[in-house]
């Protein structure tokens, strides 16, 4: 409430460095907010892209086991994934957007050789190696999903928070400091009207005093010089 502001200069001069401090703050977070959107939307087309081609590399890896099931056998398909004896490893750095810190995950044994996969070459047929092909190629766009769509929610967390920080201060602060400023402002004005006032009645007062005794005075000067005297 500007009533509860002590309409004092020292006020007024605190209220006006605050002003010019929110001001820059809500300028710099304006700019930061519009940033962090056209970042955001960068990373929102690379993330349909992303999930497009993890769909299609799902849709291709369901019809590349399907295959190996019906010309392998479910045995053999089963005895071949059982087969894997290296993993594949994720590692998680990070890196730095506009401020806002985006996992980069990093994935190694993937993909592997025929000779990496364990099973025999000649026990087993081109369509489970297909399969695998397949298989492989989804995990590594499962992983690059996983670090866009992160990255993604992390940007739109940071756009949300900075909103508000930009609302508060349009909405709120500026606006309350702008209505103290006024108040101040208004009080000092009156104040100095008041003041001015008062030394006009203090003035003039004093020269109907100084007229008074002017007058008093000449009425003494002219009054006759008795014998007496």
């Amino acid at each position: 409430m500007a009533e509860d502001v002590k309409p004092t200069r020292k006020n007024l001069m605190q209220i006006e460095d605050r002003i010019e401090l929110s001001e820059r703050g809500h300028d710099t977070l304006e700019k930061k907010r519009d940033g962090l959107i056209m970042e955001f939307m960068d990373i929102l087309d690379q993330a349909q892209d992303v999930r497009s081609g993890m769909e299609d590399n799902y849709e291709e890896a369901q019809r590349a086991i399907d295959m190996a099931r019906a010309m392998e056998g479910d045995v053999a398909v089963r005895g071949a994934a059982a087969a894997l004896k290296e993993h594949p490893e994720i590692t998680t750095q990070s890196k730095n957007i506009m401020g806002v810190v985006v996992p980069q995950i990093e994935s190694t044994k993937v993909r592997k050789d025929l000779s990496e996969r364990g099973y025999g070459v000649l026990g087993t047929s081109a369509r489970i190696d297909e399969a695998a092909d397949a298989y492989e190629e989804l995990l590594e766009s499962i992983i690059l999903a996983a670090e866009v769509e992160t990255a993604m929610k992390k940007m739109l967390d940071e756009i949300e928070t900075t909103k508000r920080r930009v609302n508060a201060l349009e909405f709120k602060l500026l606006p309350d400091l702008y209505e103290n400023k006024e108040y101040i402002e208004q009080k000092l004005e009156e104040q100095e009207r008041e003041e001015i006032f008062r030394m006009k009645k203090i003035k003039a007062k004093k020269e109907e005093e100084e007229k008074a005794e002017r007058e008093a005075e000449e009425q003494a000067a002219e009054e006759p010089v008795t014998a007496d005297d």
